[in-house]
């Protein structure tokens, strides 16, 4: 089902580069061209990525996206950095928006409870996530500015914006702190397990408790930090999770979260090709990864390119934050493709992934200036 045309403030396109990052912690903008770093797939990124760290200016960065697939190219840009705040500029005209969902809701639920068949048959197979889309059309060229900025207004989020080729560009607002890397010490806070946050203060807290004492959401996020923690620990000289697994939120969702902290053996390695080791996670494709990223294939109908990647940057030493790639969209023009993905585990239920999804377009949504519940009403 299409959804009517709704009203939309656009303008046209943020002129310059399109490399942004932005939270509380850290901002990084590029200012200048930007220059492309040679593309290849993951295995290749540190013999890529040498030369271009030993060129960069002092106080260039190295920023960009990693694609889904590992065996796809990535997208990386070098350029000098700065600080602040992206400017907002003036209020835009009136624009108008189309949303179609890609797959249908009921097709999605149909993609989820074959993919629980699969597992049930593949015992080995134990969680695989499932993303759809809304396809968006605007009668205007998109504010890629404008939505940035939106998007950054919720402190618990790191709002991006990567440039891509053919004139595209991936912006979002991510939760999910793949990896940080100051000198020796590494930070990941991976999350799994999500339900939907209430405007009703006691729905709302009800919520955070189900999702709390949830023994599925429990079990799924457990499998993404005992991978991430097995993926680190042959390249640390300390590697733990000590605050144990909590509940955290963004504006739209609430999460299960585990923050892991280590000291590198090798400082010197750099950011972009630690997080490289990681990606994906079982946060966004599944375990094992090689089965599951291939049953995605066969069960998702839109191709994930740069979604479920990751997306962040490093300066010359190395050190620098990467992000996983949700909460986001592939702008092109007046096109947009929005994501959204569920993690699919033993005792799933298809309709409550299906409405997880829907709850998960919420940010993107608000930031478009469209209802957060929008997509739940798109069958």
């Amino acid at each position: 089902m299409t959804r009517p045309l709704t009203h939309f403030d656009t303008r046209p396109e943020l002129p310059g580069p399109g490399l942004a990052f932005l939270n509380g912690r850290d901002t990084r903008i590029a200012r200048g061209p930007l220059q492309p770093v040679p593309r290849g797939d993951a295995a290749s990124l540190g013999a890529r990525l040498a030369p271009a760290l030993a060129a960069l200016p002092q106080g260039g960065m190295i920023g960009g996206a990693l694609p889904f697939d590992r065996a796809a190219e990535d997208c990386l840009w070098s350029a000098e950095a700065q600080g602040g705040h992206l400017p907002v500029g003036a209020p835009a005209p009136t624009g108008q928006l189309r949303l179609t969902p890609e797959p249908q809701a009921r097709d999605y639920a149909a993609a989820v409870a074959a993919a629980l068949a699969e597992m049930q048959a593949n015992p080995a197979l134990e969680k695989v996530v499932l993303a759809r889309t809304l396809r968006l059309e605007s009668t205007r060229p998109i504010d890629r500015a404008g939505l940035l900025a939106r998007l950054a207004a919720d402190p618990a989020v790191t709002a991006f914006d990567v440039a891509l080729p053919g004139g595209r560009h991936l912006v979002g607002g991510t939760p999910e702190l793949l990896l940080d890397k100051r000198g020796a010490e590494i930070l990941s806070h991976p999350l799994a397990g999500s339900a939907r946050r209430s405007t009703d203060a006691r729905e709302d807290r009800a919520a955070a408790e189900a999702l709390a004492g949830s023994e599925k959401d429990q079990r799924e996020h457990a499998l993404v930090v005992e991978f991430i923690l097995d993926t680190l620990a042959p390249l640390c000289r300390t590697l733990g999770a000590p605050e144990g697994t909590c509940i955290t939120s963004t504006g739209s969702m609430w999460h299960l979260g585990t923050r892991i902290a280590g000291q590198l053996r090798e400082k010197d390695q750099p950011a972009p090709v630690l997080a490289a080791c990681l990606h994906p996670t079982p946060a966004v494709c599944g375990l094992p990864r090689d089965p599951a990223a291939e049953l995605i294939r066969q069960l998702e109908p839109v191709q994930r390119d740069f979604y479920a990647g990751a997306v962040g940057w490093c300066d010359a030493r190395g050190d620098g934050a990467w992000h996983v790639a949700i909460r986001c969209a592939e702008l092109q023009g007046t096109h947009a493709r929005l994501y959204a993905g569920a993690g699919i585990v033993p005792g799933s239920d298809p309709d409550s992934e299906t409405r997880e999804t829907g709850a998960k377009f919420g940010a993107m949504l608000s930031a478009f200036g469209l209802a957060p519940d929008a997509a739940l009403n798109l069958t």
